[in-house]
């Protein structure tokens, strides 16, 4: 009997529509996907595919992001099941809230970029290459890199863990459906990360691009890749080609809370576009699982709010201007106490006003902005030594708590720029990952569970030795590919 392959069949040479359709990647019906790009504008259908598929409700629009914060001991939940609740409390198995759907649709996107790469190649072999059609090879480079970045998060131990140990499997170009890839290494996988970031970032444009990744994306996604490596010499050099470049600025503390109600801002490095008619998750949407209950609709149930640890964090500071996307959460009808922890980031404004757009759904995820850049190169600059300069560039985010004393050479630390990225990256999907490579302890806020429940699937504190800070590799993917069947991460 013929086996079906899971992640082959979002691997191998697409001609079907997605699994979340949204835009198929053939230009035409009826043309091979071999030979369906040859020209700058069927790439383009190609890319405006991958960037669409990117907002699946299984990646960045809404379950990549909520894993790094539900995880990471920033957010906490006032009851359990009302949705993504597993995540927070690791009931993760092989079989059970594999939370596959990560696996299977980036998967799925890496495929029409390998196609897209395979399509650019043979034209540029028929010495018909134009700077456009470059232009596209780098930017699908470039996400190719972010997809395996976030693939070997997910499934890999942290690099400066066990870069020996198990990561994912490399797919670079298409594959038949009775392939059966390995897993690489979690060195071979950032290895070809950076090699993908190298290649890509001299083709692609120094002009802002919005909805795509141009040459600083990139250059910031070099800093970050470098960052979780320790080459922080390699991190700072690229931070600093993006903070020198002067094409973006940081938000003013008078403009920070209204940039979340409008599209690409001075920050945005890269954003992905959540349009009303095609990725707009609405009940789904990451607004709904931050925003309080009941608030805007009877469908939003307050599934996540800031942890208490977040809350301290924040209160060092009563004015510190980030309070301004914070509103009360549900806790206030439990204990007559107005407590700020429900986030509308993704509400546009804590009055649901949305980005623009006449949606309080459809707002744009940012996945690299200016001020990340700057919390990169802070810390990188330190793990060079330079404290002066971690302290400046440090100062330039902390400064959004005027009432805090300013960052100085005497003072910096990395628990310094760590704290200065909660509060500043909150709910954007960074915690989780920070609490892993920087190998510090998370202490989950389960007493703010009402009404009282016993968490079974992992402790209150946890460190990353504790096995389900990795996810599985699913019993589905293990039956389509027997080849991974052995290569399970520990514990499962």
């Amino acid at each position: 009997m013929k086996k079906i392959y899971i992640l082959l069949t979002a691997l191998c040479v697409v001609l079907f529509a997605s699994c979340e359709g949204f835009l198929d990647v053939v230009p035409s019906n009826s043309a091979p996907a071999e030979t369906s790009i040859t020209t700058a504008a069927d790439a383009e259908v190609v890319m405006n595919g991958i960037v669409s598929k990117m907002t699946s409700a299984s990646y960045y629009g809404r379950n990549f992001i909520m894993y790094g914060d539900a995880k990471g001991g920033d957010l906490t939940i006032r009851s359990q099941g009302r949705g993504l609740d597993a995540l927070y409390v690791f009931n993760h198995s092989a079989s059970s809230n594999s939370y596959s759907g990560y696996w299977v649709q980036i998967y799925h996107c890496l495929a029409q970029v390998n196609n897209l790469l395979l399509n650019i190649d043979k034209i540029a072999e028929a010495g018909t290459m134009t700077s456009a059609l470059e232009s596209y090879k780098g930017q699908a480079l470039t996400l190719r890199a972010l997809m395996y970045f976030d693939l070997v998060r997910l499934y890999g131990k942290p690099y400066n863990m066990d870069k020996s140990a198990y990561g994912v499997p490399l797919i670079l170009e298409p594959q038949d459906a009775s392939a059966e890839p390995t897993r690489a290494s979690v060195e071979q996988v950032y290895a070809q990360i950076v090699k993908d970031l190298t290649d890509g970032a001299p083709l692609l444009s120094k002009s802002k691009a919005k909805g795509y990744v141009n040459y600083y994306a990139n250059m910031a996604l070099q800093a970050k890749v470098y960052l979780y490596m320790e080459n922080y010499a390699s991190a700072l050099a690229a931070a600093e080609t993006v903070i020198n470049s002067k094409v973006y600025t940081l938000y003013s503390n008078s403009n920070w809370v209204s940039s979340w109600t409008s599209e690409f801002n001075t920050e945005s490095i890269f954003e992905l576009a959540m349009y009303l008619d095609e990725s707009d998750l609405g009940t789904g949407s990451l607004g709904f699982y931050l925003r309080r209950s009941k608030h805007g609709s009877t469908s939003a149930m307050g599934w996540f709010m800031a942890s208490d640890y977040w809350i301290a964090r924040m209160n060092e500071d009563p004015g510190d201007v980030r309070w301004g996307i914070m509103s009360y959460d549900e806790s206030y009808s439990d204990t007559g106490v107005y407590r700020n922890g429900s986030c509308y980031k993704y509400s546009g404004s804590t009055t649901l006003s949305g980005d623009g757009k006449g949606s309080g759904t459809a707002v744009n995820i940012k996945v690299i902005r200016f001020s990340e850049v700057y919390l990169i190169a802070a810390e990188a600059a330190l793990g060079t030594g330079n404290k002066d300069k971690a302290a400046t560039y440090l100062q330039e985010i902390r400064k959004r708590s005027p009432g805090l004393p300013a960052a100085t050479a005497a003072t910096v630390s990395v628990d310094m720029i760590l704290n200065e990225r909660s509060k500043e990256l909150f709910a954007e999907g960074h915690r989780f990952f920070d609490m892993m490579r920087l190998n510090k302890t998370i202490t989950f806020n389960d007493d703010f569970i009402t009404p009282s429940v016993v968490i079974t699937h992992r402790e209150k504190t946890i460190d990353r030795t504790f096995y389900k800070t990795i996810l599985p590799i699913s019993t589905d993917e293990m039956n389509a590919n027997e080849a991974i069947r052995s290569q399970q991460n520990p514990g499962y």
